[in-house]
């Protein structure tokens, strides 16, 4: 997965936005105007916050190294994925469907 698949992914998504409001170097994606994922511009290698139910967020940061707590986030709820080739595409867009249907579901 690169930047342009992570992007072209979440915008393929019902009613996502995107936006850059923390400055040009943090892409973030919107549904119903709350944030579900967001990724760093600047950096070499590719990473990406996601929301998470707190009791999964702990057991895949358990399972799989490349799953953080959320960088700049609340930790509770929030994990950095590193996109470091250890898990298939399948399960990072997993990892997003997951946290784009725990913010969209809060707006129904």
């Amino acid at each position: 997965m690169d930047i342009e698949f992570l992007r072209n992914y979440c915008l393929s998504k019902p009613d996502v936005e995107e936006t850059l409001p923390f400055g040009p170097d943090t892409l973030v994606f919107k549904v119903s105007e709350k944030i579900f994922l967001l990724t760093g511009l600047d950096s070499e290698q590719l990473s990406f916050n996601v929301k998470c139910d707190p009791d999964k967020a702990i057991e895949l940061r358990e399972e799989f190294p490349c799953v953080l707590p959320g960088y700049h986030m609340n930790k509770k709820h929030w994990n950095t994925i590193m996109v470091d080739g250890s898990v298939t595409t399948k399960q990072l867009k997993e990892w997003i469907d997951h946290s784009y249907d725990l913010v969209a579901k809060k707006k129904k």
